[in-house]
């Protein structure tokens, strides 16, 4: 993501006077929430698990959930860059290549 499309997002919010309701709780509900209208994507769909012929409402509530991360790392004073790449680094411990290659145990169970 570039700094072009997270500047988009604050503006949008801020042409609205949205950020004095954009506390880290109620960002992480909507997160949450919207976390939740996409996987009610894939609800009752049994065998299929792709996302073909679902594919608008995946790319809609999926911008949902990135948008609110935005405004959450916003309200936060977090760059996302940041702890995105520092995540990466401690999954990379977690979960070793060697290890983790072709795998889908939590790391505990590697």
């Amino acid at each position: 993501m570039t700094q072009d499309t997270v500047n988009e997002v604050l503006k949008f919010r801020d042409d609205r006077n949205w950020k004095q309701f954009h506390n880290p709780k109620d960002l992480a509900i909507s997160i949450s929430l919207e976390a939740a209208e996409l996987l009610e994507v894939f609800q009752w769909s049994a065998e299929d698990v792709k996302c073909e012929g679902k594919f608008d409402k995946v790319r809609e509530e999926l911008a949902d959930v990135v948008n609110y991360c935005i405004l959450m790392a916003d309200a936060c004073g977090l760059d996302l860059d940041e702890i995105v790449m520092e995540k990466i680094k401690q999954n990379a411990q977690k979960y070793p290549v060697e290890k983790a290659f072709g795998n889908k145990e939590k790391y505990t169970e590697l």
